[in-house]
């Protein structure tokens, strides 16, 4: 498993492979400091210009047939048998 740190670093790379800059991404701080094993991920804020380039993309990607497929695909590696 990933440290919340590593997610969101991967995060930010992934975005801004299609163009999207989150400037507030990172490690919720109250999370963070807390006791709990991973941290919640802050997306934080952004301007509407981002916000809609965002909103276009994640439309734009075939995610729906792709995310069912990888479900999946994960059932079946993890089903016994």
């Amino acid at each position: 498993m990933r440290s919340t740190e590593e997610v969101v670093e991967s995060l930010r790379e992934a975005l801004a492979g299609v163009g999207v800059m989150l400037p507030s991404l990172g490690v919720d701080p109250v999370t963070g400091a807390s006791k709990e094993p991973f941290a919640l991920v802050d997306l934080g804020r952004c301007n509407v210009r981002t916000a809609e380039h965002l909103t276009d993309v994640l439309r734009s990607l075939p995610v729906r047939e792709a995310l069912r497929a990888r479900v999946r695909q994960l059932n079946r590696e993890g089903s016994p048998g």
